[in-house]
């Protein structure tokens, strides 16, 4: 290859790159002897058409009052919602849908990405087959109405095979443009796209109202689930549990407050993968499965806001994934939710219940005793000073006896603290109560509940105890704690450590 040659292309690649990719092209005059010259003349750095505006109000600057756009997915008419001030923007929403939750900045696009679209570049002046664009069944048909009452109507054709762009094409025109492909995006969408996918509004910035009480009803399920908000969490002496809510059916249990926070507030920010009908009529929500829900979600909170969340049975979607219909009681949508953003689908009482068994606070406890396996022992629990009780005791604040004798009230801590760490395993709600003694018993009197609390252990299995709880069975337990428990009281009154794991 000649030098000159070489020295063309590299000065060629160069103007590409100043211009940023935009078309170039040079006029050479002729030289002496025919030889190409060295110092070409660049004529234009844009390709032809570029910044041309093709949507405006009769060539000037204009609000948009109006937009109606066709396409695959149907129709839909946009509509400022009220003449906004002068420093202001528009507000738009779409034409009966005033009644959906719509995202609304999205839907603006509709107005103000065609309004003042201006052009790639000019693909084809006055063409003959816009069939080669795909204009003439076009991707979308979008008319613009002007607050002047101007009207223009605009067609979005194909994507160009490059994908650099889409083709356009003006009503009253043959011309054909290439314009920024996300500038019409938005135009084939359909009307669901614009709709807000959240169920029910999350709250971040801490002013999420109480959750006073949550329900969960469901077919394979012989008891509901409730749950309902423990005032007494709020005092600090409360002690047992750090969940501000406890379960009150099918049996009375405090919650782990990980596990059950998820059921309790989840419905707030739930968000949908789809929607499956707006505008939905009975003929609709029975499709679905919703006039007689697989499940109901009920929640009541602070200031008598109520919520009921109504969920089909699961079923696969195309992709593969576990999903339900669902709506709000009342409501107009009916919404796909993924069965893993809806724990109530599937949540049991155990599953959200703390397994800890005894949840009292070890200074609330006015009196308590232990026995099984020939070993008895009654502890009684006195303040120090009755009329003096610090916000944070320690052992050294009480005074404790071991049948009728002084005993250490920190070694007592300590014996209290393996109780406390006592976890069941399941419920075992409805199993009739064994006859015959126990093999252990846990009795206390609680000053803050003003309850007394029997706990009472038999064997079920090889490796399984049964617990009845003030004469009714509610858990299951390893056999193995009972066990732990039984050699526990007979170290009571030794110098011997508690024996903690088992």
């Amino acid at each position: 290859m000649k030098k000159q040659a070489k020295g063309i292309i590299a000065l060629s690649a160069l103007l590409v790159a100043l211009l940023g990719g935009g078309y170039a092209y040079t006029k050479f005059a002729p030289g002496e002897g025919g030889d190409i010259p060295t110092d070409p003349t660049l004529l234009a750095t844009v390709p032809d058409g570029s910044g041309t505006v093709l949507v405006s109000d009769n060539g000037q600057e204009g609000t948009v009052k109006k937009v109606h756009v066709s396409n695959s997915e149907g129709e839909m008419t946009v509509v400022m919602k009220n003449s906004p001030a002068e420093d202001e923007d528009p507000v738009y929403t779409l034409e009966g849908y005033t009644d959906i939750k719509l995202k609304e900045l999205m839907i603006s696009t509709l107005a103000n990405n065609g309004n003042g679209i201006q052009a790639q570049n000019v693909v084809a002046r006055d063409c003959g087959d816009i069939s080669k664009y795909g204009l003439d069944k076009p991707e979308a048909t979008v008319e613009m109405t002007y607050e002047s009452g101007n009207k223009v109507k605009f067609y979005v054709g194909d994507t160009a095979p490059t994908n650099d762009g889409v083709y356009f094409m003006v009503d009253g025109t043959k011309d054909v443009y290439l314009v920024a492909s996300s500038k019409v995006l938005n135009y084939s969408n359909s009307v669901k796209d614009f709709v807000d996918t959240t169920i029910l509004d999350s709250y971040s910035d801490g002013s999420q109202p109480k959750v006073e009480s949550l329900r969960v009803a469901r077919n394979d399920m012989d008891s509901d689930i409730l749950v309902e908000y423990d005032v007494k969490s709020e005092d600090a002496h409360s002690g047992g549990t750090s969940s501000s809510h406890k379960m009150v059916l099918p049996t009375e249990s405090y919650l782990n407050v990980e596990l059950s926070s998820n059921v309790i507030t989840g419905m707030f920010g739930l968000i949908a993968s789809d929607l499956y009908v707006l505008h939905c009529t009975d003929a609709d929500i029975k499709e679905a499965g919703l006039s007689e829900p697989f499940c109901r979600v009920d929640m009541e909170c602070e200031g008598g806001d109520k919520y009921v969340l109504l969920l089909s049975e699961v079923f696969t979607d195309n992709s593969g994934t576990k999903c339900c219909y669902g709506m709000l009681e009342g409501g107009n949508i009916i919404y796909i939710i993924p069965a893993d953003r809806a724990p109530w689908l599937t949540v049991q009482p155990i599953d959200i219940a703390t397994r800890m068994l005894i949840n009292a606070y070890v200074w609330n406890i006015t009196d308590m005793t232990v026995s099984g396996g020939g070993e008895k022992a009654e502890f009684v629990i006195k303040p120090a000073d009755p009329d003096n009780k610090p916000d944070n005791p320690s052992s050294s604040d009480f005074n404790v006896t071991l049948n009728g004798n002084g005993f250490d009230s920190e070694r007592y801590r300590k014996f209290y603290s393996f109780l406390a760490g006592t976890n069941a395993e399941e419920f075992a709600l409805g199993v009739p109560v064994p006859e015959g003694e126990p093999n252990a018993v846990i009795k206390y009197s609680d000053s803050y509940t003003g309850k007394t609390m029997t706990y009472e252990f038999y064997d079920d299995s090889v490796m399984r105890s049964l617990i009845v709880v003030n004469g009714e069975s509610k858990y299951y337990c390893t056999k193995s704690y009972v066990n732990v428990f039984l050699d526990n009281i007979r170290r009571i009154d030794k110098d011997e450590d508690f024996v903690t794991r088992w």
